[in-house]
Parts: structure tokens; C-alpha cells; sequence
């Protein structure tokens, strides 16, 4: 852990690299320092991945988008941050600050002419169960 999932409406990939922001959003997450300057997550434990929405239902299905002169075809992003607990308040804003930075700028050009939504969550608990079993985490230890 940290894990981002993304969760995206499949028209946008004709229009953006879902692969770059992906490396984009890790290589942030990699580089995010604590207050005492200790990396704030694990290089092998980070992961960041993109689904396409199989069927996707977004706002009023595009009459509001047609009305204005566009084509309706809405665009939608969800971004959720799962890591693990024990983390300042100050280091879940900064990470989320920094994230939605590299967000921003990636789907802003796009916004002039799609309606995008994008949101942002990160969750923060401890599991009930859990078990990691993984030959990554020795290459960066």
C-alpha cells in the first residue's frame, strides 16, 4: 500500500494517455515527504491503476452538454487514494494537494471542450485482514 485506483468514464480515452497520468500521479506519490522529511510511502508498495467504467450513467445523459452547443458526452474521473493508517492531517492534505495538482493539469486542456468531472478521495484505515506477498519490496529496500 498506497493504492490509487482510478475509475474512468472509456470515452476519455480517445481523448488523453490514462498510462502517462498513471506514471504522472506514482512518481508524485513517491516523491510526497513527511514532516521530518522521511518518504511518505514505499516505492514498492505504490500502485496506481486505471479502469474504464464498463456502463456509466453521468448527469442527464448529455441534454445539458447539447444544450450549451457541445456534444453532450460527458467525461467522468474518480481517483481513490487507499493507504495505510498512522499518517498526519498534514501529510493527507499535502499528498491530496499534490495529487490534485497533477490531476488538474492533465485534464484541464480537455475541459474546454468536454464536461469533466474529476474527484478526488483518500481513505486512511487500518485492515481487518491482510496479507502481502510480494518480490517488489525487497528491489527498493
Amino acid at each position: 500500500m498506497p493504492h490509487l485506483v482510478i475509475l474512468y468514464t472509456p470515452n476519455l480515452d480517445a481523448r488523453c494517455d490514462m498510462g502517462a497520468l498513471c506514471r504522472q500521479l506514482a512518481d508524485t506519490m513517491i516523491a510526497q515527504r513527511d514532516e521530518q522529511g522521511q518518504a511518505v510511502f514505499p516505492v514498492g508498495g505504490t500502485r496506481v491503476l486505471a479502469y474504464p467504467a464498463a456502463h456509466a450513467a453521468i448527469a442527464d445523459g448529455g441534454a445539458a452538454g447539447q444544450a450549451a452547443g457541445g456534444s453532450g458526452d460527458y467525461g467522468f474521473v474518480y481517483l481513490n487514494l487507499r493507504m495505510g493508517s498512522g499518517r498526519s492531517s498534514r501529510v493527507h492534505e499535502s499528498v491530496g494537494q499534490a495529487l490534485t495538482e497533477v490531476a488538474k493539469a492533465f485534464f484541464d486542456p480537455m475541459m474546454g471542450d468536454q464536461a469533466i468531472g474529476v474527484t478526488l478521495q483518500i481513505d486512511e484505515g487500518t485492515e481487518v485482514f491482510g496479507v502481502k506477498h510480494s518480490s517488489l519490496h525487497p528491489l527498493f529496500s
